[in-house]
């Protein structure tokens, strides 16, 4: 290292300039003499500097994001290497992790109601107990609002003697009896009560096929203590009375599945989306009034989160992942607020409510100052202003999304993998983001994090790398496309995802437009 310091001193004092030793430590670990020379020959003439200092890149990191990009493409692993360390210079000491409520004082108008509680010591049996149990509580609270539930009692208050009630239970067990009927195994806080839905009634049974075990839901019908003959069933469901509009002129973008350090990474597809947010010019007003992009999930491709994954990454390494991903994201116009939220890929815990992102790598991401974290799920609030409320958004990652897909009949059959929206609005109507056990993994809160005790006015998510817009009871149903070309794994399970697709809703006039920038990779 020594040595190398001093051959390239002495190659700077013969071409008249000084450099620092600081500035030479920056280069510690890269062997290639001579494309450090190359290098340190073209800083001098892109900045006309006689003195090379750290400072210079401290104070200049947009103008020498502008220098790395026009340096030739040879070596340009190493070249990606050093841009690294020197834009983001890793010696600086790691800005603090931004709490809550720094969060919720970014910006007056986005408001986060989302915080993950405090985790137990250890995981027991009567957490998950307790976690089923406020599940319920908080369910039988939306519905026994239902005009439909009438004579509504508890099940142990149902005796031996046939009668007309309705009840609310969660359906623990469900089953097929040899006449083709239609068995649900139900229970409350006070007991358990058989439920038979008959193949006489079509409409009905069709709704009862579709329902998924752990689902709170309310049954009306007539029977004893030992079965109920049901004749309606009732689910939670999101409804909102109007669709609101704001009194300005607002747009918000939504993306995510970025997949950025996979070797399928479209960049020049992602370059085009930033360079359409750097124009903002007087032929293109839209531009000009994006004020939110949201990022919800798998920004980066991760590390080992399948076998072998390592064949498939063009960046080996977490943290290297996020810093050429912030060093992409910098370029972004900093009156946008990119607002994230994790996914399975972002090196943080699967059990959701996932936190947001892990400063230990992500640490790149937490110097930008127009970034804003959430956790997965989250519910916020966006462009509130004087007597208007702002729309209420609920961001989701959507792991759970395939669980439905291959256990509920109706959207295997209405190939709901390619239109998750469908899937989307099953859980609106369950009012739960992952109702059955095993359709996720979760962390045992007293509280329900995935339960939608608030109605949103968009519900967006991603993971299936499927673009499509619909509405489910006024609520505005936004997935989002990929980042990442075809792989091996989604052309063996018959995906047939989106690239590059950005879904972008005016929220004055609600018009949505979805901007396509898929290139030829």
């Amino acid at each position: 290292m020594e040595s190398q310091n001093k051959e390239i001193s002495k190659f700077c004092l013969e071409r008249g300039f000084l450099v620092e030793n600081d500035f030479l430590n920056l280069f510690d670990g890269e062997n290639d003499i001579n494309l450090l020379k190359l290098i340190i020959n073209k800083i001098v003439n892109y900045t006309n500097q006689k003195v090379l200092t750290k400072n210079l890149f401290k104070q200049n990191k947009e103008e020498m994001n502008n220098f790395f990009l026009s340096l030739p493409k040879q070596n340009q692993e190493k070249i990606n290497k050093l841009k690294t360390k020197l834009f983001f210079d890793l010696k600086i000491p790691k800005q603090i992790k931004k709490n809550q409520k720094e969060i919720n004082n970014f910006e007056e108008d986005i408001k986060i109601f989302s915080n993950t509680s405090k985790n137990y010591e250890k995981i027991e049996v009567k957490n998950f107990t307790n976690y089923f149990r406020e599940r319920f509580n908080q369910m039988k609270l939306i519905l026994q609002e239902h005009p439909k539930l009438d004579n509504l009692v508890s099940i142990n208050r149902i005796f031996g003697v046939k009668q007309k009630v309705s009840i609310i239970g969660i359906v623990y067990k469900k089953s097929i009896t040899k006449n083709k009927n239609i068995i649900l195994e139900v229970e409350d806080i006070t007991g358990k009560i058989k439920i038979l839905i008959s193949k006489s009634n079509p409409e009905l049974y069709k709704i009862a096929e579709e329902i998924s075990l752990d689902s709170v839901l309310g049954f009306k019908g007539f029977g004893n203590n030992k079965i109920l003959f049901v004749n309606e069933i009732i689910f939670p469901d999101s409804t909102i009375s109007k669709r609101k509009k704001s009194p300005v002129e607002e747009y918000v973008l939504f993306a995510g599945d970025l997949h950025f350090g996979s070797k399928k990474f479209l960049k020049k597809g992602f370059l085009k989306f930033i360079d359409y947010l750097k124009n903002n010019n007087s032929n293109n007003s839209e531009v000009s009034k994006i004020k939110y992009l949201f990022l919800v999930g798998d920004l980066v491709t991760g590390v080992g989160n399948y076998p072998n994954q390592e064949q498939d990454l063009k960046i080996i390494d977490l943290e290297e992942q996020f810093i050429q991903l912030a060093i992409l994201l910098n370029k972004i116009p900093k009156h946008i607020k990119i607002i994230i939220s994790p996914g399975n890929h972002d090196g943080i815990r699967l059990m959701e409510p996932q936190p947001i992102f892990d400063e230990k790598y992500a640490w790149p991401l937490f110097q930008m100052k127009n970034v804003i974290f959430t956790e997965n799920p989250c519910f916020l609030n966006i462009g509130a202003k004087e007597n208007f409320s702002g729309f209420n958004i609920l961001t989701y990652h959507g792991f759970s999304f395939f669980y439905y897909v291959n256990n509920i009949a109706r959207l295997m059959k209405e190939k709901a993998a390619q239109t998750p929206e469908i899937i989307m609005k099953y859980l609106l109507k369950n009012r739960h983001l992952a109702p059955t056990h095993g359709s996720n993994q979760y962390y045992p809160y007293e509280e329900d994090k995935l339960l939608i005790k608030k109605v949103p006015d968009i519900f967006v998510a991603g993971h299936t790398h499927k673009s499509g817009i619909s509405y489910h009871n006024n609520i505005l149903v936004v997935s989002i496309s990929t980042w990442e070309a075809m792989t091996p794994y989604m052309e063996k399970v018959g995906s047939k995802p989106d690239f590059c697709k950005v879904p972008m809703f005016n929220l004055k006039t609600r018009q949505i437009k979805i901007l396509d920038f898929e290139e030829n990779e």
